[in-house]
Order: structure tokens, then sequence, then C-alpha cells
């Protein structure tokens, strides 16, 4: 016998068994700890009647330090998680996990959509031509094709600077980014660039948004600001619609933060109530 429960766009009982209606399945959020939690808010400001598993893997944070290949196995173990749990897409909420695996977890899963993210390069270039842009990132993320080529693209609309900050990830998995510590760290970090003014900052590192207000104190100037956050989330969306699994639900999604270090649950949903709020 089939019957529907009292929301219809939910699950259905068949047999007996209760089934998840495939609309309504969670798209996948990772990142190599809380720093995609700044992607995760763009998502469900652009979906909120979608429903989110969000996981961290802050116990092997940070990513961009790490072996190309390290990274492409604990990113392609968590996507394998993710599927498991019956997400309907996924979106590597980091870009150093993009670069290192991105290619290779499309081609295990050529049926569900899998969206990457990068540096933010393409729109601060446009809207800054003849300008000067600073693209901070990991060591990773900056010296792999990928971004290679993104820059390469790029390099005679504007003047590309790039920056390694392996520092910013620590800090905020640690909680530390309002520290007199941190503060230092990010001026001397960015002291060639506070004397030599940019007017465009990309944050190359989901952790970054986090710092934002802190890098631009440090800078002592405000140049703008872009990170891929919101072209991610524009993306994902195109990518439901286009795979016809956009949720038809009438009621907000939810949001389910896993981690594979269970102390940093709570500051997951911390940093993701305060960006959601504009704190940051």
């Amino acid at each position: 016998m089939l019957a529907l429960l009292s929301n219809l766009d939910f699950h259905i009982i068949y047999l007996g068994v209760i089934v998840m209606e495939p609309n309504t399945r969670p798209v996948g959020v990772f990142d190599s700890g809380v720093g995609g939690i700044s992607v995760l808010s763009e998502l469900v400001k652009l979906m909120p009647y979608e429903n989110f598993i969000y996981f961290g893997d802050s116990a092997n944070a940070p990513y961009g330090t790490k072996p190309l290949d390290k990274v492409a196995e604990l990113t392609i173990h968590t996507a394998d998680m993710l599927i498991a749990k019956g997400c309907k897409c996924l979106v590597i909420a980091c870009n150093t996990a993009t670069v290192a695996a991105v290619s290779r977890i499309r081609n295990m899963y050529p049926a569900i959509p899998v969206i990457g993210i990068e540096p933010a390069l393409k729109p601060a270039a446009l809207d800054n031509p003849g300008k000067r842009i600073l693209v901070l990132a990991t060591h990773i993320t900056l010296n792999q094709s990928k971004f290679l080529n993104l820059m390469t693209r790029y390099k005679d609309l504007a003047d590309i600077f790039t920056l390694e900050a392996p520092g910013i990830v620590e800090a905020v998995e640690k909680g530390l980014t309002d520290s007199q510590e941190f503060m230092d760290y990010l001026k001397n970090l960015l002291h060639e660039y506070i004397d030599n003014p940019v007017d465009a900052v990309v944050l190359g590192c989901t952790h970054y948004p986090f710092v934002k207000r802190q890098i631009l104190e440090a800078l002592q100037y405000t140049p703008a600001v872009y990170d891929g956050g919101n072209g991610t989330a524009r993306e994902t969306l195109h990518q439901l619609t286009m795979h016809s699994i956009v949720s038809h639900s009438v009621s907000k999604g939810t949001i389910e933060f896993l981690n594979s270090d269970a102390g940093e649950i709570e500051l997951s949903r911390q940093l993701f109530a305060a960006i959601s709020k504009g704190k940051n």
C-alpha cells in the first residue's frame, strides 16, 4: 500500500518502509574544516528550502600544507561518506580539495552534480580592469594548473599578485581570530600591500571570509573584497535545476553539521549563525 506522510514533499511510505523523496535528499557540503561554512551560508541564502549536510574535516585541517595525493584521498573519503548518506549533490567548499579531487569525484559519480570552488579572480578582474588585485590562498591552490590557467586568462586585464596565507586556516579552526597575535600575523603577512595598496582582494580559501574584517583592519584601507561563495551557490542551483532535483518543499530546509573532530560541531553552528547575520 502506498500512503503519503503529512508533509508531501519529504517522505513516502512504501510497504512499510520510509523512503526519502528524491528532491528533498540533502545537498552535501564539505571542507577541510569549518571554512566551508562561509559557502554554506550562501547556499542556504539562495536555496532556503533545500536540506544540507555539512561535513568539516577539522581533525585533518589544514589541507593547504598537505601533499596533493593526501588531500585527494581525504576528499574522496568524505565524498563517499556523503553519497552513502543519500546526498543528491556534492559541493566541495574548499579550494584546495577542489584542485586535488573534483575531477576524480566527478568521474566516480557521473550521475551526481559535483560542484567545486575556485578563487573569485574572474569577477575581481572584470570589475577592476587595469587595477591591482591581490589573491590570498593556500600553497596548493596557488601552484596548481587550475589557478595558474585562471590567472593567465586575466593577467592582461589587471595586475595580479598572489600571496600564500597559511596561518589563517589554523586561527579560524582554533577560534583565535580576534587575538592580538593573529592581528600581528596579518600585519606582517600583508606589510607589502599596506605600503603599496591594492584595489581588490580575492579571498581564495573558504576560511578567509571569516577574517575579512581583520584583513581590512590590517591593511588600513578598504579594497573591494571577493570570495567564491556566491558563485558556487549559483552554480549549485543551476546544477540542481539542470538535473531536475530542486526541492519542492514549502518548509525551510534543515542543516546537519558533522565533523571529524566532534568538538568542532558547536563552533560550526556558531560560525554559521555569525556569518549568516553578517557579523564577519
